[in-house]
């Protein structure tokens, strides 16, 4: 790992190395692998794989996966654990997850709050999706057994990340904000906040504004449980229609100006830029990334200043 990259505990953050306050990251995606081999690592603190890609044992992929590691902190994001399945995780999956983090050493690893697996015929089988949770205590328990399993067996803190989804569930025994706020309070994991996934939420089922939805949603949020931030940006669609977080397109606008509320709120957070479709070239990433860098330079410049806060 790069020096000063460990992947040791921090209290306040549960799922953050000490000294990576303020760090932003990227996606890192198959066309691109060249592009970050070979290309200046100082650009960017780290870079997020998804975890299920590199699970193979053998081939190109893992060779491949530690020629970054050897020049970039790693983050390891998972979307196939199912940490909500009353089921349980795979043992399988488990295995394969913890075995790749014991390779990488990964600065960060994290998943949804979304159940995946099931049972079918004895045998366990994945819905290839994230699917979303009744927020009830029955559910949180759920959460509750699987996130301890699963930090038990890594041997660290995990980041579990609120989700998009595309049902309305309606009324549960907890609001959303309450339910995360719970599981990290009982599991000492922490939370991956993804602004994008709350935009896409509110434009598609809040009655009032959705900036307006997602900051209140974000005051809900005690400071000290957010780990990790995700900026993203989906495809407009039209009146009426469901909006996709196909993360295809540029942080918006609007998931910028969320995300200097964010930062006044909970501080310079690790930060990830997310792109996985229509993939830009390498450098456009990278600048996303810098703006990130700059918003919270200016974010924490203004807090630090006495009658600034806003």
């Amino acid at each position: 790992m790069p020096q000063g990259k460990s992947a040791s505990i921090n209290a306040r953050h549960p799922s953050a190395s000490p000294g990576t306050e303020g760090w932003v990251g990227v996606g890192l995606r198959h066309p691109h692998y060249r592009d970050a081999i070979e290309g200046n690592n100082n650009a960017v603190d780290f870079l997020e794989v998804h975890a299920e890609n590199f699970f193979a044992e053998g081939g190109i992929l893992p060779s491949i996966l530690e020629d970054v590691a050897n020049q970039y902190a790693i983050s390891l994001h998972s979307t196939s654990m199912g940490l909500g399945s009353a089921s349980g995780i795979n043992d399988g999956y488990l295995r394969r997850l913890s075995n790749l983090a014991d390779r990488i050493n990964p600065v960060l690893i994290s998943d949804h709050a979304s159940f995946a697996w099931s049972q079918y015929q004895g045998h366990d089988v994945h819905a290839g999706d994230l699917l979303p949770l009744e927020f009830s205590q029955t559910g949180l328990q759920v959460m509750i057994d699987n996130v301890d399993r699963v930090q038990q067996l890594l041997g660290r803190n995990i980041l579990v990340e609120n989700l998009s989804a595309y049902i309305d569930l309606g009324p549960g025994e907890f609001q959303e904000t309450e339910f995360l706020s719970e599981l990290a309070h009982r599991t000492a994991c922490g939370l991956l906040l993804d602004l994008n996934n709350l935009l896409v939420n509110a434009h598609n089922f809040s009655q009032e504004p959705a900036l307006t939805a997602c900051m209140r949603w974000l005051d809900q949020i005690p400071r000290d449980i957010v780990g990790e931030i995700h900026l993203a940006g989906y495809t407009p669609a039209g009146e009426g229609k469901l909006i996709v977080d196909d993360h295809s397109q540029a942080v918006s606008e609007e998931c910028w100006t969320l995300y200097r509320y964010a930062i006044q709120r909970f501080g310079p957070v690790i930060t990830l830029i997310e792109w996985d479709n229509d993939l830009p070239k390498w450098d456009e990433l990278l600048q996303q990334a810098q703006f990130a860098k700059q918003i919270i330079a200016e974010e924490c410049t203004a807090i630090a200043i006495p009658g600034s806060i806003r």
